[in-house]
């Protein structure tokens, strides 16, 4: 009868405690960790967040150059911008003009570019191992511009005023303000010394790119006689420049303005 009564009230007859309670202060007892077993765990699953952020998300990239400014600064001795790049906006729809693209340098635009990786072969496994995590660079020629013309369209320069025009139309474009001088009325060279360039339809699938500082940037004009005549295809695209992180009095929204919409 003792048993059976105390089955029924649900009391242990050993120390008179409830045995809900006792159960699950065992339970709790036993989920608790020394932060130094989860933090292994935390670190891996940290390590897969980054992962899949810098694969599908976006990543973060260096200016190395001048040819972007005075949009993004990479000139020599001052502090290369860090922006974001953002891959999502191109899961659903193509790279549009005035888009700031970081892309990988189509075979011809190659030429100078050296591995950025070490010859050691076990700093470099590191190297690529940080990569993949987003903490080190890829190692390819990743190079960023602003597209001016996409698949289909005509771009060359120059109208009148020294404009480049896209389809026979000029282009407003308030973010250059390095460029070549343009002589009205007079023959004015061609690139790398001087604005003109073109006609060159873009093949569709591809982009026609130029620097923001037009008379520092090796961009499209300067690949014209290659097989792709200058353009980059779609497919090199790595990203979308949203968003200028690095220095703190450079943080900012980076301008995308369309210069077709005039």
């Amino acid at each position: 009868m003792a048993d059976e009564s105390w089955s029924r009230s649900g009391s242990d007859p050993a120390d008179g405690q409830p045995r809900r309670r006792r159960s699950r202060r065992a339970v709790k007892a036993k989920k608790q960790r020394p932060f130094w077993q989860e933090l292994p765990i935390l670190l891996v699953i940290a390590a897969v967040i980054a992962a899949l952020m810098v694969t599908f998300v976006g990543r973060p990239y260096v200016i190395p150059s001048q040819s972007m400014e005075p949009t993004l600064h990479g000139c020599a001795g001052c502090t290369g911008d860090r922006i974001y790049v953002q891959k999502v906006s191109y899961y659903w729809s193509d790279p549009k003009p005035g888009d700031v693209v970081v892309f990988v340098g189509p075979p011809s635009w190659n030429g100078h570019y050296r591995s950025i990786r070490s010859d050691n072969t076990a700093v470099r496994g590191v190297q690529n191992f940080f990569s993949f995590f987003g903490l080190v660079p890829p190692d390819e020629n990743d190079l960023v511009k602003r597209v001016i013309a996409v698949g289909g369209q005509t771009v060359e320069c120059c109208d009148d005023q020294g404009r480049v025009m896209v389809d026979g139309q000029p282009l407003v474009e308030p973010y250059v303000e390095d460029d070549y001088p343009w002589m009205p009325g007079q023959a004015n060279a061609s690139y790398p010394v001087g604005r003109v360039f073109g006609p060159v339809t873009v093949p569709e699938g591809n982009l026609w790119v130029m620097g923001d500082n037009r008379n520092e940037s090796a961009d499209s004009r300067a690949h014209i006689g290659d097989e792709l005549q200058g353009t980059v295809p779609i497919d090199n695209v790595r990203g979308k420049a949203v968003f200028k992180i690095w220095p703190p009095g450079r943080i900012g929204l980076i301008d995308g303005t369309n210069p077709q919409e005039n």
